[in-house]
This record gives structure tokens, C-alpha cells and sequence, in this order.
């Protein structure tokens, strides 16, 4: 690539992007979170992880006057932020300053933070709430300040997915699709939780312990409705690929009938398969193998044919198999899975 060539792609790629930076107070930032100005989005509320002595370092330190990282967020056509990186830090003022009293059950603690008995610098302050303090205490508390980087609503969409992704690290981190539902929040985001919790969509899908609380469920919904609408479009990127299809289905989607639909495709599903779809010797439902049932049954009965039941064993057909495990991601192997998938499905051998 040409020098020029890579000046225009940098040039262009900045112009999706624009920032503001604020410092905020300790007051502001509660107050913001209190008065949902500053919205912690759904997907965070059960990461939030830091324990008492984590919290009571991070007081510690805005005591104290040391440097804390930044806190990202992207504003919301509405003015509101999202909050993007800063979950712990935002939940742990909340947590200690607990005014009004309110943000205790948003962040799900019982009671305001005590400090830990082991700070290492500010003895006095173990295991005092923000109540226990004098006011002087109290407002020179409330006057730190932590900077704030707001990504303006005129930025592109997928530079906001990026940010996200970007930022979401460790205790935080969150899949594609957790991302996908914190930036695409509305009807159909609710649509693929909604589906993802029906009870013959539950009975077909096992999901390993560590995916039962992640979005797989809904990813997995998404993945049915994107493959069957735009299996043609698929380039390989399938992050990207979803992410673009969620962002135009949050804009124009029939929920109603596509719901019917999807409704009868599990339903179907449900009725020719006895348990969980799994193969012999796996206890978790294969993901690739089952995306393609999925819309191989959504092919026939789109197409006014029948779902019938495949022969025993066929959760196990090597060509399904082969298809499903190996270069999983490539534009022919997805095809082949969904083609093959979709013949035993019509009682072809």
C-alpha cells in the first residue's frame, strides 16, 4: 500500500471517530449515574466484580490524589452516555457515597462500602463508610475528579462497536454479542432475548456452563435469522457480518411475523428431536452443527416443505460433521453445513 493510499484510509477511518474529554467530580458522576444521565448498560450489572478491598484502593487512591484511569463512555442520541470502560470504578462510588440511597439496589449491594482493613496508607480510613467521615472529608472526597472521554453520537456505529470491544477488558470483558445488545439496545435486542428464553429453543440448545449467562443464547437466534436472510452476503467475518446485521434489523425488522416464524422452526425442531442436539460423546450442543440445522429447517419450512426426521445417527452424518468442524468460518463450509443440513432434514439420506 502506497503512502497516499495509507494516509486516505487513516484520514477516513478518523473522520468516523470524534471525542470529547470532560473532568468530572467524584458529586457529578454519582449524580449522573443516580439521574440515569450516565446508563450502565444491562450486560454489565451482573460483571460487576471488584471485591471490597479492590473498591477501598480505588477510594484509597482518589484520597490520596493518584492518577485513575479514565472512564470511556458514548453519548446517546437522547444526550445520555453509555458507559463503555469504568463499570468497577462508577459501581464503587456508587457503592461508597450510597446518596440516595437508591443506588445500593442498582449495583445490588445490601449495604455502603466500609473500607477495608487493609489499606496500606490511609490507616485511619479502615473500615469507615463515607457516612463515618467529616464533612470537610466528605466534600474533598466528592471534589476529586476522574476524566471522562465521550464518544459523540456523529461517530459511526461501528466505531462504537469497536470501542467496546476495545475497552472491555478483564472483569468487564463481554462477547460480541453482549457488545452487539449494549449497542444496539431496543425492540430487537429485547426480540432475540425474548426468542432465546422460549422453552422448545431451551430444550434444543445445551450450552457448556461458561456460555449459559454470555449471549451465546441470543447470538445463536441471530445467527438463525442472518444466515437465512443473507447466507450469500457471508465473507467469512462473522463478527462483523452479525454486527451489521443487527444493526440494520434494530432499524427495520418485522418482529411480529418473524417471531411466528422462528416460533415454528423450534417448534418443529422440537417435535422430530428427542433432548438437546448433541453428537455422540459431546455434552454440550455442537454450535456450528446446530446454527445449520437451524436454518436448514427454516429453508424447508420457508419453502412449504416438511421437517422430518432424519434417520437415527444423524446428528452424527460425517459430511454435516466434517462440515461443522473444520474451516467452520469459510463462506463454502458454512454452505455446505446448511446444504447438507438442510437434506437430512427433508428425509434425505
Amino acid at each position: 500500500m502506497s503512502t497516499p493510499n495509507l494516509q486516505q484510509q487513516l484520514d477516513k477511518q478518523r473522520r468516523r471517530v470524534d471525542v470529547d474529554h470532560y473532568d468530572l467530580t467524584v458529586r457529578e458522576l454519582v449524580r449522573m449515574a443516580s439521574e440515569k444521565e450516565l446508563v450502565r448498560a444491562p450486560a454489565y450489572q451482573r460483571k460487576f466484580r471488584w471485591s471490597e478491598n479492590d473498591e477501598s484502593r480505588l477510594i484509597e487512591s482518589l484520597f490520596l490524589g493518584l492518577p485513575v484511569p479514565s472512564i470511556f463512555v458514548a453519548t446517546n442520541e437522547d444526550g445520555s452516555w453509555e458507559l463503555v470502560d469504568g463499570l468497577q470504578r462508577i459501581s464503587t462510588l456508587m457503592h461508597f457515597i450510597a446518596d440516595p440511597p437508591e443506588l445500593l439496589a442498582e449495583i445490588k449491594k445490601s449495604s455502603p462500602l466500609r473500607l477495608s482493613e487493609e489499606l496500606s496508607t490511609l490507616t485511619t480510613f479502615r473500615n469507615k463508610t463515607y457516612a463515618d467521615l467529616p464533612t470537610p472529608i466528605q466534600l474533598a472526597f466528592t471534589k476529586r475528579s476522574l476524566r471522562v472521554t465521550a464518544l459523540s453520537d456523529k461517530s459511526d456505529r461501528k466505531v462504537r462497536f469497536e470501542l467496546f470491544e476495545r475497552l472491555n477488558t478483564g472483569g468487564v470483558a463481554l462477547t460480541p454479542q453482549e457488545v452487539r445488545a449494549c449497542i444496539y439496545r431496543g425492540g430487537f435486542a429485547r426480540f432475540l432475548t425474548k426468542l432465546a428464553a422460549d422453552s422448545n429453543y431451551s430444550k434444543l440448545v445445551k450450552l457448556q456452563k461458561k456460555r449459559q449467562d454470555d449471549g451465546t443464547r441470543e447470538e445463536l437466534v441471530l445467527k438463525f435469522f442472518a444466515y437465512l436472510e443473507r447466507v450469500d452476503q457471508f465473507d467469512g467475518d462473522v463478527k462483523n457480518f452479525l454486527t451489521e446485521y443487527m444493526q440494520d434489523a434494530s432499524s427495520k425488522f418485522d418482529v411480529d411475523r418473524n417471531r411466528e416464524f422462528f416460533l415454528k422452526v423450534v417448534g418443529e425442531l422440537a417435535a422430530i428431536q428427542d433432548g438437546p442436539i448433541l453428537r455422540s460423546g459431546y455434552h454440550s450442543t455442537p454450535l456450528n452443527q446446530f446454527e445449520a440445522i437451524m436454518v436448514g429447517a427454516g429453508r424447508l419450512i420457508k419453502s412449504g416443505k416438511p421437517v422430518r426426521r432424519p434417520k437415527k445417527g444423524w446428528l452424527d452424518d460425517p459430511e454435516l460433521v466434517q462440515a461443522s468442524t473444520k474451516g467452520t468460518n469459510t463462506p463454502s463450509m458454512l454452505k455446505s453445513r446448511i446444504d447438507r443440513a438442510t437434506e437430512l432434514l427433508s428425509g434425505k439420506s
